[in-house]
């Protein structure tokens, strides 16, 4: 009796310990909650503009599981890891202090606002995973140990601001540091020797420095150390003195060379406008071979004044030599300020050379000089441009200004520094490193569907874009797609555009020498298998198009040999709980794919089922279209 006494004694006391424990756990939740909210609402005491975070409120809970009730608040198992507080036009000081209390805080972005004054005491978040900071109005020196003991930091965006001095040298003892963006700052001194294995991209673009790039850093693109007149070593020049003075002012020299023979050409043509028969064989020039060709607007003709001479003749003798802008939102300047400008040559493309240069006013341009309009007569090409000049949506990079000589052409545009997608998805990746993340890439290819729909309703032209491909797709401070290259098919060379645009290695035009309302969806389909699989299409290398190499061919032959687990890109995180979406928007890139054009989805239901997509989907979709259910996919997400 004793020894059962004791037993239940026993038991009584552990279930006693036991919902002692349940409700001092319940009471740590429940205090942790208010905790947060405090926390959260003394931050927001730092900001100057509150009206952006109205919502936060102490009778609120934060997070409901992981689900936010407040704006900008990420959640996860209802507790805080981060804050995304984008684009909302905040103002002043931050302070880091509140954000100590949160024990699972890992990312903090205030990417696009207003923010001034010196960096926080950032180091104080020691745990923190993502740190995004570009585009504000941070200034001032950055201490050399500000990153001091951030072991987990992965990633770090701080660019665009006016930070000054030396780049801190903690930041090159940071373990896990896989991305890093300075460009467009005041930075100045080296460079530290990066040595982290895991560093994968790295920006340090139009700054101050000076000297040799670390070894570490030679394999890097070299667009990532542009804008640094006083850098050498690999991957730009070699820092030879005398070899790295010669080949520093290539670029300018070039640019002067071609611009000195544009005037040259100027000149003479005007010396020889006056002569009618030489005249009238210019204005014969004509698109006739171009199926593609525009009527000129307004209806203009080329009219003849009392003389016999042509009305065009004084045009062109006041437009010789001149830049003609088609937009507002440029500082205007001419060809002599091009001519005093410094140049970089950026590399030569499909259709010619393109340079960066910079104006007088010290903003970086892009002239793109084409060699492949030399059939188009002036007013044609005047009216084109004008009509491109009058295109405005946020996914289209739009042009500045033109010159027009009959054998030379050139395009300005504003500089773009964050590169193309396609140096996105295909950089020189480490073992280690990862791409893109999932909701980024959808984000895009939303833009890319967005931005062409509108090129369909504005331009009354067979192809509308006709050059659709990742290398011309420029991406944003914010990641934002910037369609380039587009509507240029009605002023090439027909032969050369047969031979060079991606609009002609299309399965129709293979088979029937033709091109459709529907191909560029063809090419925005395989631009999304490309950002899902993180393969660059082979079929753009050849001259035509080969079924054997077209990537919607391996894509389909994966989905029918039940292996979806292997097309998707293995350097894409963030997609843990969207296997359904990314299956959804797989199947509508191949739908853009079809070889058979009557099958394939025309441009508004492209963008319509595009656009119904959610990043942050739990969908679990495996029914392929009935074409088998694939692999199970498994990816890794960082919280």
């Amino acid at each position: 009796m004793g020894a059962l006494a004791a037993t239940l004694a026993r038991k009584n006391t552990q279930t006693l310990a036991l919902a002692i424990v349940v409700v001092s756990s319940l009471m740590v939740l429940a205090s942790g909650d208010g905790m947060d909210s405090a926390a959260l609402l003394k931050f927001k005491q730092s900001l100057e503009n509150k009206a952006p975070l109205s919502n936060w409120n102490s009778s609120v809970n934060p997070c409901d599981g992981h689900l936010s009730n407040w704006r900008g608040v990420l959640c996860w198992n209802g507790t805080i890891w981060g804050l995304k507080l984008e684009h909302m036009r905040l103002t002043g000081n931050i302070d880091v202090d509140p954000l100590v209390q949160l024990p699972y805080f890992r990312t903090l972005s205030l990417m696009n606002n207003e923010l001034s004054g010196p960096l926080p005491d950032i180091k104080k978040l020691g745990r923190l995973k993502a740190l995004y900071l570009s585009n504000n109005g941070f200034s001032g020196q950055i201490p050399a140990d500000a990153f001091q003991g951030m072991g987990s930091l992965k990633r770090l965006f701080m660019a665009n601001n006016e930070f000054t001095g030396h780049i801190p040298s903690s930041l090159a003892t940071l373990p896990r540091l896989t991305q890093l963006r300075l460009e467009g700052n005041q930075f100045s001194g080296p460079i530290p020797d990066f040595q982290q294995h895991r560093l994968r991209s790295i920006n340090l673009a139009s700054n101050l420095l000076e000297g040799t790039i670390p070894e570490s850093l030679s394999k890097m693109n070299p667009d990532a150390f542009s804008g640094n007149k006083d850098l050498c070593g690999l991957p730009l020049d070699a820092c030879d003195s005398t070899i790295h003075a010669v080949k520093k002012n290539a670029g300018t020299i070039i640019m002067i060379v071609i611009l000195v023979v544009i005037m040259v050409a100027a000149i003479l043509q005007c010396l020889a406008m006056f002569r009618r028969k030489n005249d009238e064989a210019e204005e014969k020039s004509t698109l006739s071979a171009n199926s593609n060709k525009i009527a000129p607007l307004h209806g203009r003709n080329q009219e003849r004044d009392m003389s016999g001479e042509s009305s065009v003749h004084s045009r062109r003798a006041d437009r010789a030599d001149k830049l003609t802008f088609v937009t507002e939102d440029i500082e205007k300047f001419d060809l002599n300020d091009l001519l005093r400008a410094s140049a970089e040559v950026l590399g030569s493309g499909t259709f010619g050379a393109s340079y960066k240069a910079s104006v007088s006013n010290g903003k970086p341009i892009v002239v793109k000089r084409y060699r492949h309009m030399n059939n188009v007569g002036r007013e044609e090409f005047h009216e084109h441009m004008r009509r491109l000049g009058r295109l405005k949506h946020p996914n289209l990079l739009p042009l500045a200004a033109f010159y027009y000589r009959r054998e030379e052409k050139l395009l300005v545009y504003e500089y773009c520094p964050y590169g193309s997608l396609a140096s996105s998805l295909h950089g020189n990746l480490s073992l280690e490193g990862q791409g893109l993340e999932w909701q980024t890439r959808l984000r895009i290819v939303k833009g890319v569907a967005k931005g062409l729909a509108y090129l369909y309703s504005e331009l009354p032209i067979l192809v509308p874009h006709g050059h659709l491909k990742s290398s011309n797709v420029l991406l944003d401070p914010s990641l934002e797609p910037l369609l380039a290259d587009y509507a240029l098919r009605p002023v090439i060379n027909p032969h050369q555009a047969h031979n060079l645009m991606i609009a002609y290695k299309s399965p129709e035009y293979a088979q029937s020498g033709r091109t459709s309302n529907k191909t560029d969806i063809w090419s925005f389909g395989i631009l999304i298998l490309e950002i899902l699989t993180g393969r660059f299409p082979e079929n753009y290398l050849k001259s035509g198009y080969d079924a054997n190499s077209d990537l919607a061919t391996w894509v389909n032959k994966m989905v029918t040999e039940k292996k979806i687990g292997e097309v998707f890109d293995k350097d894409m995180p963030g997609a843990k709980n969207s296997k359904g979406e990314m299956i959804n928007l797989l199947k509508i890139g191949l739908r853009c794919c079809e070889e058979d054009v009557e099958r394939r989805l025309d441009i508004k239901e492209v963008a319509e089922q595009i656009e119904q997509l959610k990043g942050d989907s739990e969908e679990e979709n495996n029914n392929f279209g009935g074409r088998g259910n694939g692999d199970e996919i498994s990816f890794s997400v960082d919280r």
